[in-house]
Order: structure tokens, then C-alpha cells, then sequence
């Protein structure tokens, strides 16, 4: 377990390294094409630093706002806050995650943070009302252990970077079709189209490229975890076969952030669609090959 925590800190620092990069002679060359001159690198460093800095700090508020979480009283969601206590006991972490919740009948929990000692869970109230005292507890363990095993700085930075290039792409193919950029000649500038193509075509690749950066191993390693903190492999098992027999979709869901639940936020299911099976390019793995990996654990 060391050893993967240890692998998620080396992945989150190249993972940084990369977007520094790729986002540095994107807007380098956007600024070139707006007739920035020498500027341009300057602007291009300032920006990609700024955003790579506030996507490192801020991913858990950035992501929990995208999402429209509300904090967990004690008061109103006492049966979840002391579920967290004891598994806090169990898990040995020093600092305890801070409880959110979603309003979305959709039953479904992500974890975030760049730290275990800045962490959030947060589940939907769809999970709340859906999931029985083990069920629920199986779910909250599975989150801790994402904290724990440090998934959440990876998961939380790159969903953060991959919404922004995104975003930069958006803003440059807007450029391109509706003349900004232009020379006095009224042509299109030629840099500013060939980038904006570029953005357009790998901003989507790039994003699934860093969503595949996160090995479905997480997911197994998160499920493993979480029996061993609770004891009850039944309790995780019958509530990953709730989460995944529900057809509810999750209103905020988002291609950026949907790796970071507990299970996809997308039902291929819903209204009697086929179950989606695990391939190359999905999020997480199939229930049944997660509920065979929990059944199989000596």
C-alpha cells in the first residue's frame, strides 16, 4: 500500500509537469498569433503557473462547487458523521475529512483534497436515502481509503486541468469561427487556425488520456481497503449492486469529473439500456469484476 501511495505522489508531480507544458506553448503560440511578441512566452509561463498553483490548492472547493455540495452537519446527517468517526478509529488518519453533500436522487460518493489532512467526502442524498447503516458504511470506507492511498490529489488536480483545457480549447476554436484573430487583410490568421484545430481535436484526447492516468487498479485497491477497515465485505458488495441497478443520472455529471465516484455518474443502463462493460477507455471497472475482486480477497 506504501509503495501505491508513494506511485499516485510521483504521478501527481508529472502529471503537473505535462499540463505546465502543454498549456505554456498553447497560449505561447495563441499570444504569438494575436501579435503579443516577445511578451507572449512571459504571459504564457505567468498563466500556466497560475493555473497549475490554483488547480493544486483549490481542485477540492473547484470541484465541490461544480458539483453544488452543501456542507454535512452533525445535526441534519448525524447517522453519516458517525459512520466517518468510526471508521476514523479504524483507518489510523490523523485528520478527518470534511462531510458534503450533493442534492441529486442519483446514490453516488467522490472524495477530493490535496491531502489527507485537506480532504472532503462527499456523497449524494439519493445514497443517503437508498443505502442501509453497512451499505453506506462500505461506501464511506471506500472514500477514506481514497484519502488514505492519496488518489484524491491525483484524482482532484487532474480533473481540475483536464475541465481547464477544455475550457482553452473552447475559447480558441470560438476565436477561429468567429474571426478573432484576424489580420487587417481580414484572413485568417494561420497560427491561430492550425492551434485552434489542434485544441480542438486532442483537448478531448488529452482529457481522456489523463482520465486513463488513473488506473482502474484505484478502484480495486480503494474496494480492498475498504473491507479491510470495515470487516464486511457484504456491506460494499450489496451496496455496489444498489449503485449500479440504479437508473437515476446524476445531474452535474461531467466528463472531467466522473472518475471520481464511486461508480460511473453516466448509467448506460437507465430505462433498460445494457449494462457498459469494462473496456480500455472506461472510467472505472464493471461492478461484477469489482464484486468478483471483493469475493475473492483472502
Amino acid at each position: 500500500m506504501y509503495e501505491d501511495i508513494r506511485k499516485n505522489k510521483i504521478k501527481t508531480g508529472v502529471i503537473v509537469a505535462i499540463f505546465l507544458v502543454v498549456i505554456t506553448l498553447i497560449v505561447y503560440y495563441v499570444c504569438m498569433a494575436f501579435d503579443l511578441g516577445s511578451m507572449s512566452i512571459v504571459i504564457a509561463m505567468v498563466f500556466s503557473i497560475a493555473t497549475s498553483w490554483a488547480s493544486y490548492y483549490y481542485s477540492d472547493r473547484i470541484v465541490l462547487s461544480v458539483n453544488g455540495a452543501h456542507p454535512a452537519t452533525e445535526e441534519q446527517y448525524q447517522k453519516l458523521n458517525n459512520i466517518l468517526d468510526g471508521l476514523m478509529v479504524a483507518s489510523g488518519l490523523e485528520h478527518r475529512p470534511r462531510l458534503y453533500v450533493v442534492d441529486d436522487p442519483q446514490p453516488n460518493a467522490f472524495a477530493t483534497g490535496r491531502n489527507p489532512a485537506n480532504s472532503v467526502i462527499c456523497v449524494t442524498t439519493g445514497l443517503l436515502e437508498k443505502m442501509d447503516y453497512y451499505e453506506l458504511e462500505g461506501v464511506a470506507a471506500h472514500e477514506l481509503s481514497h484519502i488514505k492511498n492519496y488518489d484524491i490529489r491525483l484524482s482532484a488536480v487532474v480533473s481540475v486541468m483536464v475541465g481547464f483545457i477544455v475550457m482553452l480549447a473552447d475559447f480558441v476554436s470560438r476565436a477561429l469561427f468567429w474571426g478573432r484573430g484576424r489580420d487587417n487583410d481580414n484572413k485568417g490568421n494561420p497560427i491561430l487556425m492550425i492551434i485552434g484545430l489542434i485544441c480542438l481535436i486532442l483537448a478531448p484526447i488529452f482529457g481522456q488520456l489523463m482520465q486513463l492516468a488513473l488506473s482502474r487498479r484505484r478502484e480495486y485497491l480503494a474496494d480492498a481497503s475498504a473491507v479491510e477497515l470495515t470487516r464486511n465485505p457484504d456491506g460494499l458488495i450489496s451496496a455496489l449492486q444498489k449503485l449500479d441497478s440504479d437508473s437515476n443520472e446524476l445531474k452535474t455529471a461531467n466528463t472531467a469529473t466522473a472518475y471520481m465516484y464511486i461508480v460511473s455518474p453516466f448509467k448506460a443502463n437507465a430505462k433498460g439500456g445494457k449494462k457498459r462493460k469494462s473496456s480500455l477507455f472506461s472510467t472505472h471497472p464493471s461492478i461484477d469484476d469489482r464484486i468478483e475482486a471483493i469475493r475473492n480477497l483472502k
